[in-house]
């Protein structure tokens, strides 16, 4: 069995490579996009598993990427996963009403990463 794969969209090259090197140790394959306009365009082209996307990015942001995700017929059903440093409870009512199927605060915890991507894969998402 193939590992599963995951876009990491993430414009903060720091958070990026935490991420990267957090996943890829445990056995994930990683793809990676630094903007929400190439976030759209590798979700489209390589078929991710699972997508974890920074709110905050530079062009379009977290929200408009996701919307484009779930336009495209190939994409729609992927979860995408909001990763934020806003923590208040209305900022994860917002991501979950954007149409976010799951949701990571920053600073995201190396030793939590590796079991919540595991349960977003496993429950499609919702955590």
């Amino acid at each position: 069995m193939s590992p599963s794969r995951i876009l990491v969209v993430e414009d903060n090259p720091k958070n990026l490579k935490l991420v990267r090197d957090v996943l890829q140790f445990s056995g994930y394959e990683v793809i990676e996009a630094t903007s929400g306009e190439d976030g759209v365009r590798l979700a489209a082209s390589e078929e991710p598993d699972l997508i974890l996307m920074d709110l905050q990015l530079p062009g379009i942001d977290g929200a408009e990427a996701l919307r484009r995700i779930r336009s495209g017929a190939r994409t729609r059903e992927v979860p995408v996963v909001a990763v934020t440093a806003f923590a208040m409870d209305h900022d994860r009512e917002h991501a979950f009403a954007s149409g976010f199927t799951g949701y990571v605060e920053k600073p995201i915890s190396i030793r939590r990463l590796p079991q919540q991507i595991k349960d977003f894969l496993r429950l499609g998402g919702v955590t």
